[in-house]
């Protein structure tokens, strides 16, 4: 019995189906970036804007002063816009590769200067949470924020106006 659907439909369709459940370029990446992202920002407004229970960059500086990272105000504002505006970045998925290193480095600083001290984990103020973000965002610096993204988006025009260029060119001999 037939299908009445045309072989080369068949065939696409099979494709397809195969491509959605085997090829899992950008899905990864999409699926680190949003939540990464999400935690970020919202730790960057902690420090930023005071949202969240978060102390606003006066309070959050006069911290990092006590814990002898100087200017506390500066510091404050490098923290907390690397993780707000970063954290932002990745969620969209641009200048994914830059705001994720700026972030993993952001997380070196936290693991070395507040948390290694109290061990590995939480519940004494331990490095584990800072450590997985330093994870997620080391490997986005490594990988990329995937095709999901705008990165990818501004990728492809990239690659379109670069192919028509060339074509131009081409015609013009």
């Amino acid at each position: 019995m037939s299908s009445g659907l045309n072989p080369n439909t068949v065939r696409v369709m099979k494709m397809n189906y195969a491509t959605m459940i085997f090829k899992t370029q950008g899905i990864g990446q999409l699926l680190l970036r949003v939540p990464v992202g999400i935690i970020l920002m919202a730790h960057g407004a902690q420090k930023l804007f005071g949202w969240f229970g978060g102390y606003g960059l006066e309070g959050t500086g006069q911290w990092m002063e006590s814990i002898g990272l100087a200017p506390g105000f500066l510091m404050a504002l490098l923290a907390g816009s690397a993780e707000f505006f970063g954290g932002l970045a990745l969620i969209v998925g641009l200048l994914t590769r830059p705001a994720a290193l700026v972030s993993a480095f952001t997380m070196l600083i936290a693991i070395f200067s507040v948390h290694i001290q109290n061990g590995l984990f939480m519940n004494n103020n331990g490095y584990e949470f800072a450590l997985s973000l330093l994870a997620a965002t080391a490997a986005l610096t490594v990988q990329g924020a995937g095709i999901f993204s705008v990165d990818a988006a501004i990728y492809q025009k990239l690659i379109a106006s670069k192919g028509s260029h060339r074509a131009e060119k081409r015609t013009a001999k």
